[in-house]
């Protein structure tokens, strides 16, 4: 979902359609999203709608999954525009990936704004495929790299640090997942999606530094204040 909270009020809500907007092939059904005005003031009470139309409150488990999924889009997004501004033929692939990314873990939030019994059978989610086609982009690029002899410090480059800011999210947004499904039913493709991402994530902040030419920097123990003997 597009805002971390939810819909507080009837106007702004996005929902998945009945209909397939003319598209009755594809595998998910267009999105239905009217946006009036942004705010309504329904939310100030601490409450919000969950795609059917159930209100809850803002601090409910299922809000935290849904809206920690949006910050993660948003970060995506930051890597992505970063990228875009750095340049490089052989990042290309890359930006070309985030920007599937952003588009996958939107269907992700729809399947987490809504409670099971009202999900539709064509309504927008994270499935098997996204997951294989993450874990294949995965292995090429793991190809390229070389063995790791310690834990990355994120950094070299603003790209790299974007990612691994980005990757962090991700373990959490995956955390509130697997809260959540202590209470309340989860796709457990969410949880898989999440989890297959995060690597992803950090195998690509490896991967742009790579094609950066950016020097990686390893975690070294005996750096810390602790080692120095002239401290």
């Amino acid at each position: 979902m597009s805002e971390p909270e939810g819909h507080d009020g009837d106007e702004p809500r996005a929902e998945a359609a009945e209909g397939g907007a003319g598209k009755e092939s594809a595998v998910f059904n267009a999105p239905r999203v009217v946006i009036n005005r942004v705010y309504t003031r329904q939310g100030d009470g601490g409450l919000t709608r969950l795609v059917g139309g159930q209100r809850v409150s803002k601090d409910d488990p299922r809000i935290e999954a849904y809206g920690t999924v949006d910050e993660l889009n948003a970060l995506v997004g930051v890597a992505r525009e970063t990228l875009r501004e750095t340049g490089g033929e052989g990042l290309r692939e890359l930006w070309a990936i985030l920007v599937r990314v952003q588009h996958e873990l939107f269907n992700l939030g729809s399947i987490l704004a809504t409670l099971p019994e009202d999900v539709h059978p064509k309504q927008p989610r994270v499935t098997q495929v996204e997951i294989d086609r993450l874990e294949a982009e995965m292995d090429r690029c793991q190809g390229e790299l070389s063995p790791l002899r310690s834990f990355v410090l994120p950094g070299g480059s603003r790209l790299n640090a974007e990612l691994h800011v980005a990757r962090t999210v991700c373990r959490r947004a995956e955390r509130c997942c697997v809260l959540l499904s202590r209470s309340e039913s989860v796709d457990p493709l969410a949880i898989s999606y999440l989890n297959r991402l995060s690597d992803a994530l950090f195998v690509w902040s490896r991967w742009a530094s790579l094609k950066l030419g950016a020097e990686e920097s390893l975690w070294e123990p005996n750096k810390a204040a602790s080692a120095d003997p002239t401290g």
